[in-house]
Parts: C-alpha cells; sequence; structure tokens
C-alpha cells in the first residue's frame, strides 16, 4: 500500500513538473513572438521628414558615389528643392511624400534637362501622353537630347517604411533603364517584351524614349 501511494505521489509531481515547463514554454515563446514584433515596429519607421527622403533615395545610387551626389525632389512641405548640391556626376530624385508607395531614381547630370522637361510639363498639367509627344518632338528638333547609354537607376517598392538605421526601404528593389534614342529591336537585338525574369528587353522602340529595361527577378521580400 505504501509503495502505491509513493508511485501516486511521484507521478503527480511528474505531471506538475511537466505542465510547469509547458507553461514556460508556451510563455517563453509569446514573450519570443512579441519581442520579434516589437522589433519590427521599431525597425521601420514612415519616411516623414526631409533627412529620411534624402538617405532612402541615395539608395538609389552606386554606394561608392552616394556622398558626393546632387540631390533634389519634393520636400515634405510640397516645394520641390535641391536638398544637397554635390560634385560628381549623378543627380538622385528623391520619393515624391505624397504619393502612395517608393520611387526615388538616380541619374546622370546629362538627363536632368529631358527629365526637368517632364516635370515642366506635368506642373502645366500635360497627360503622359502629351508629355511623350512634346518631347519627342523637341528631340527631333534638337531642343533636348538623350546620350545614348545614359542610365536611370530606380529604386521603389509599394511600402514607404524604412529601416532608419539602414535607410533600406521595407521590399524596395532595384531596375535599371538604360536610354537608346531611336534603337529598335533589330538594331539591338534585344525582345520588345521581356522572355524571362531579369532579362533585359527594349521598352518604347523607335522613338526617342527607347530604352532597354533590366527590372529586377521577381522574389518574395520580408
Amino acid at each position: 500500500m505504501k509503495n502505491i501511494i509513493t508511485a501516486i505521489a511521484f507521478i503527480g509531481l511528474l505531471v506538475s513538473c511537466t505542465s510547469s515547463n509547458k507553461t514556460k514554454t508556451e510563455s517563453n515563446e509569446t514573450s519570443s513572438i512579441e519581442s520579434i514584433s516589437n522589433a519590427k515596429e521599431v525597425l521601420f519607421k514612415p519616411i516623414n521628414t526631409d533627412e529620411a527622403l534624402v538617405a532612402t533615395a541615395l539608395l538609389a545610387a552606386p554606394e561608392e558615389s552616394r556622398e558626393s551626389c546632387t540631390v533634389i525632389g519634393y520636400n515634405m512641405a510640397g516645394e520641390f528643392v535641391t536638398f544637397k548640391k554635390g560634385n560628381n556626376e549623378f543627380i538622385v530624385l528623391v520619393d515624391n511624400p505624397i504619393q502612395d508607395g517608393f520611387n526615388a531614381a538616380c541619374y546622370h547630370k546629362d538627363l536632368e534637362p529631358f527629365m526637368a522637361r517632364g516635370r515642366a510639363l506635368k506642373a502645366e498639367g500635360k497627360n503622359r501622353q502629351e508629355i511623350f509627344d512634346i518631347r519627342e518632338a523637341e528631340m527631333k528638333s534638337g531642343k533636348l537630347k538623350i546620350a545614348t547609354g545614359s542610365t536611370l537607376h530606380i529604386y521603389y517598392g509599394a511600402k514607404s517604411m524604412y529601416n532608419h538605421e539602414t535607410s533600406k526601404v521595407e521590399g524596395a528593389q532595384l531596375r535599371y533603364v538604360v536610354y537608346m534614342p531611336w534603337a529598335t529591336a533589330a538594331s539591338t537585338g534585344l525582345p520588345e517584351t521581356p522572355i524571362a525574369s531579369n532579362h533585359p528587353w527594349i521598352m518604347n522602340p523607335g522613338t526617342h524614349r527607347a530604352h532597354i529595361m533590366i527590372s529586377p527577378l521577381s522574389q518574395d521580400i520580408d
């Protein structure tokens, strides 16, 4: 009888310890999940200052050139300004804070007259097709020029949250545009539509805005 009582007591103690350990494990797992969630909340912040606009946009530029880029664009007050005057060949255009998502760009300074003309026409209320037609006519007349091979680096994504330590925008990726005015599929050997992920192709062939598109691989980004 004494042995039976001892066995029952031992089983009860074992169950109690197992239950306690399970509770502690569940508590630790919950704590870990909450910590990860809180860390993510701290990690990504809204892009809501001029400093954040500049820091995030500079990621569109080659890393070794960022310090000396000229940075322009709309500030948080809605004014088009020069945030920083640089001394190299790159101009960085910050994300427009009033538009959804994120879209910053970096391009050679020789493209600025073409880009500035587009911004001016848009400010006049011209639509996309009107801007295209006007710049095409001005390219044909020689009023505007795009040097063959001029490259546009675009850093873009659907979200407008960034890591304030690294300046990386949540989910953003890079794609590239290489301008080739008047080029065609026949003159370049490139297809007019992408045939595979990350494959270059020619867009707007035969026009002033003909360009090689190099878009990123499709991928899931945390």
